[in-house]
């Protein structure tokens, strides 16, 4: 029900508090005394580690008198297992607080620590919505990619490598404490991840405007998302160590983060999860290379929807579907990604159980239409 522009229809939004700008990240020290830390574990992995990031946020432990634990054994698409020896580390160094410094995959790692060692058994039991019966520890977030916006998310992802799929983990429980959001720790991206990331950015921003859960206040997030995103991607590729160019994707992954944290996703997501977790490829990557093929599958279910994000896009406002398409993959090559699922070592062999898991994925259910098994099945085709 609308009266004006206004949706009048139940939204729950949900964030943490974040504080957004450079040097935040050594504000970690202050915020673990506020929420009552004695002992945290820092969370992260030993590329973080390397770049020099680390040390800014165990000096400003130390200057609060926080002893603190590092378990930097988080690999890319963090497994059951690499939640549980994380467990295992907090508890043997009897830990109250959780930090997590890294990308998407050390924040969902410590995530999934976090729900563990409040509600005890496997990470896999979470698997769903609103799972998570007791509150998790104290955490905060530092994120140093632009992209996966786990730093401010209800989501949390783990690979099943029983299953060989992602499991995606949704609940107001795991959105952290707070988020220290600093620019600066992504002048230490390659021009891969940094790609990768800023296209997963982009496609939270589509899956969100678009998604059957929008609302008047995750659709601001998202527009101004693709808009900072459109103009600053390409710039980072010219000048990487332009802060300027930084600081406008991190607000931008900031941005759809609140957008899809409370408006969910859709079909790409769920194509990707199934992906990551069967070959386990960059999930950012997945869903770059697979974003435009899911808007043409559901542009006519959404068309002015889309029609608004090609404006945002600096398109005119009302493009066809083909020339929608075209320009999506004109701004891709213009970031130097041109691969497809064929060139990932996807086979058609596969595509059957690809589509089969994406459809039992969460994220599928606010997509604009719901796709069968054949349409998704077609969809990654289009994509080899």
């Amino acid at each position: 029900m609308k009266i004006g522009k206004i949706e009048l229809s139940l939204r729950k939004c949900v964030a943490p508090e974040f504080v957004f700008g450079l040097e935040a990240r050594k504000m970690a020290g202050k915020y673990a005394k506020n929420l009552g830390a004695k002992h945290v574990l820092v969370v992260t992995d030993k590329g973080v580690a390397n770049a020099g990031w680390l040390k800014d946020v165990t000096n400003s432990l130390e200057q609060e008198k926080i002893n603190y634990t590092i378990f930097d054994n988080v690999v890319p698409n963090p497994r059951e297992s690499n939640v549980e020896e994380g467990v295992r580390f907090y508890r043997e160094h009897q830990c109250d607080g959780i930090v997590t410094v890294g990308g998407g995959s050390p924040m969902d790692c410590a995530k999934g620590i976090g729900i563990v060692v409040a509600n005890g058994g496997s990470i896999l039991e979470y698997e769903g919505v609103d799972k998570i019966r007791y509150p998790l520890p104290p955490l905060i977030c530092i994120p140093t990619t632009a992209g996966s916006s786990a730093d401010v998310s209800q989501f949390a992802i783990i690979n099943d490598t029983t299953r060989h799929i992602k499991i995606a983990i949704v609940s107001k429980s795991i959105v952290p404490d707070v988020s220290l959001i600093d620019p600066e720790t992504t002048l230490s991206m390659d021009k891969e991840l940094s790609i990768y990331t800023g296209l997963d950015a982009l496609t939270h921003a589509f899956e969100a405007y678009v998604s059957n859960a929008n609302s008047g206040i995750t659709d601001l997030y998202a527009l101004e998302a693709i808009s900072l995103l459109t103009h600053a991607l390409p710039h980072i590729i010219k000048k990487p160590y332009e802060i300027e160019s930084r600081a406008s994707v991190m607000m931008a992954s900031l941005l759809a983060g609140l957008a899809f944290s409370n408006a969910s996703l859709g079909v790409v997501h769920a194509m990707a999860h199934s992906l990551g977790g069967w070959l386990d490829l960059p999930h950012g990557l997945c869903n770059a290379i697979l974003l435009d093929h899911a808007v043409e599958y559901n542009f006519d279910a959404s068309k002015e929807r889309y029609w608004r994000i090609a404006h945002a896009m600096q398109m005119q406002f009302y493009p066809s579907k083909e020339a929608f398409i075209s320009h999506i993959r004109a701004f891709k090559s213009s970031l130097d990604l041109n691969q497809n699922l064929g060139t990932l070592g996807v086979t058609n062999e596969v595509i059957p159980h690809l589509a089969a898991m994406a459809l039992k994925d969460a994220c599928i259910v606010t997509n604009p239409k719901m796709p069968s098994q054949f349409d998704i099945e077609e969809i990654l085709h289009g994509a080899l």
